[in-house]
């Protein structure tokens, strides 16, 4: 589980272009919109699992953590690999978090070790096929990028899943 920030600032990433052609962007004169995203990763089944929220806060993130275990994972038992994000660790998401604990394992990943958490792969990959060297006009647009990455990743057919290794 982890949050990521998307926005209308496109990344420009390594592409293919014609020879003697050089590959041009518009320059984006809108409001610099972001949206910050949290996700869950399935490590058996792949799937991923997101909402928008407001901002990254404790409020934000029990309502998160509230729509995973009882909408997505109503019955089963959870493991959540988590960072040290200060509005993981509050009292308030503490508490929320204490109201299935009979179901919920969370793992806290040691301190500056994104690589660990697999969501993190995920996000790179989101990224580079749904922001990087595209000019949205609103951040709707993006999201709804993003949404069709999302659902195609969950095919496991699609040639924009990304498998993880699960070999140590």
């Amino acid at each position: 589980m982890d949050e990521t920030t998307i926005g209308l600032i496109y990344p420009i990433l390594k592409c293919w272009m014609k020879k003697g052609q050089q590959k041009r962007l518009p320059s984006f004169t809108g409001k610099r919109a972001s949206q910050v995203l949290a996700g869950v990763l399935n490590w058996h089944t792949e799937e991923v699992f997101c909402r928008e929220l407001a901002a990254c806060n404790s409020e934000e993130i029990i309502a998160f953590f509230e729509w995973l275990l009882t909408e997505i994972y109503p019955t089963e038992t959870v493991v959540l690999v988590m960072d040290n994000a200060s509005w993981h660790h509050s009292y308030a998401t503490q508490a929320a978090l204490s109201l299935f604990e009979d179901r919920v394992l969370v793992v806290w990943l040691p301190p500056y070790s994104p690589d660990l958490n697999p969501i993190e792969h995920f996000w790179k990959h989101l990224k580079a096929n749904a922001c990087a060297n595209y000019l949205y006009e609103t951040i709707e647009q993006l999201l709804d990028h993003i949404r069709l990455v999302i659902d195609k990743h969950n095919q496991l057919d699609s040639d924009l899943h990304l498998s993880f290794s699960k070999n140590f």
